[in-house]
């Protein structure tokens, strides 16, 4: 490769990365992605439910909030131009106990708090929209949607090429190295200079970045999510997107039924700490990530805050009884001959050293690179606007110097 000292790089070939990338080029700087897999998007985008959240849960004022709203139409406009199927389909929350309903009444202010469009149903119209669901009320939230976030990450990486950019796979980076006006980054691609570094690496985010010698003031914790998925001829149970009413206190939504666009009904995911970065079985183990994250004071913290919560994900985990039993709160003429494994994906989660799940999206800017060091979800959602919000700083720090 050749080098340019006032190329942009961007590390991650996420829907983030590409998303940030293509805003970029859509500016006049059409910059190099670096991806270390041999396809764009392999984890958390090509590994998440598919859902276009409407920004129902997020706190008013919040990152996740305002880019989540800006995102959602600007996502549905990119599928329409792109021709990539989706769907507008809503989604019902639902509290199946009355200690919920406070619960389901502050989402409900929440959400209209961040412009979302929401109404109360009754139990008559929940059976209607739902007939197998449980509940004694409901919220239906009639902006969300579900995609395939692969596909739209394909036509990114697309629109990004056309514009000038370049993607090149199969390049981990293994080391930075600042060098004249810039930094030099090395891959098992080769070597680029770049003036600005945009690392967008996800579950890597942190490493990377302190490989560029900043202190990113996070780990990354990766959270495993696991599903089940229901039987074809049982799929008709679900007919779009059923939630819980979220715990406050946790930034995960709880196990809930999605169906695709290719009708297959997901449910779940739980949340169990993986015992790797990429870890998308038990089976998944590193030594390294283990010793990371147990060198990692807040990690401590963490567990000790979180412990009741992680034991009995862990348990749900490895007992199909428990993961069932979570469903038939929702479901509850669920039987287990109507589930059968399915997928899993692993949640990038910051988390800060004093034990704190770092709740909004978190960015932090140095001169000369640009760290997204928390980025889950809505982030499917919200990467145009994630991409354009970075984009906008960076330009106005380049037009104030």
């Amino acid at each position: 490769m050749t080098s340019d000292n006032g190329r942009t790089i961007v590390i991650g070939g996420g829907i983030v990365g590409l998303a940030t990338a293509l805003s970029m080029a859509e500016r006049g700087y059409p910059p190099t992605v670096l991806e270390a897999e041999p396809r764009l998007a392999m984890h958390q985008t090509g590994h998440n439910s598919g859902v276009i959240h409407s920004g129902l849960y997020y706190k008013p004022g919040s990152s996740k909030a305002r880019m989540c709203r800006e995102g959602l139409e600007a996502m549905y406009r990119f599928c329409a131009e792109e021709n990539i199927p989706h769907r507008r389909c809503g989604k019902m929350v639902v509290a199946v106990r009355n200690d919920e309903l406070p619960r389901l009444a502050a989402l409900e202010e929440r959400g209209r708090a961040n412009g979302v469009s929401v109404r109360r149903l009754s139990t008559g119209e929940m059976r209607e929209r739902e007939p197998e669901v449980a509940g004694i009320a409901a919220l239906w939230v009639g902006e969300t949607g579900v995609v395939n976030y692969s596909r739209v990450a394909e036509c990114m990486a697309g629109r990004l090429k056309n514009l000038g950019g370049e993607i090149c796979l199969n390049h981990r980076v293994v080391a930075i190295r600042k060098e004249s006006g810039g930094h030099v980054v090395e891959t098992t691609g080769g070597s680029l200079h770049g003036s600005l570094l945009i690392n967008c690496a996800g579950l890597q985010c942190d490493r990377v970045a302190r490989l560029a010698g900043v202190d990113p003031g996070v780990r990354i914790v990766p959270f495993r999510g696991e599903y089940y998925a229901l039987r074809a001829e049982r799929a008709n149970l679900v007919r779009g997107l059923i939630y819980p009413v979220p715990d406050p206190a946790m930034p995960f939504l709880g196990v809930h039924f999605t169906r695709g666009l290719d009708g297959v009904v997901e449910a779940g995911p739980n949340a169990v700490l993986a015992l790797k970065r990429e870890g998308y079985t038990w089976k998944d183990v590193s030594m390294g990530d283990i010793a990371d994250l147990v060198s990692f004071p807040g990690f401590w913290r963490m567990v000790r805050n979180q412990w009741r919560t992680g034991i009995s994900e862990i348990m749900r985990s490895l007992s199909r009884k428990r993961f069932l039993e979570s469903l038939q709160l929702l479901l509850p003429g669920l039987t287990d001959g109507d589930i059968e494994p399915g997928g899993s994906g692993v949640r990038a989660q910051a988390v800060a050293l004093d034990g704190r799940l770092i709740d909004d999206f978190h960015i932090q800017m140095t001169p000369g690179i640009v760290n997204v060091l928390n980025a889950p979800s809505p982030a499917a959602t919200a990467s145009l606007a994630i991409g354009r919000e970075i984009t906008q700083r960076i330009l106005g720090i380049r037009s104030a110097a």
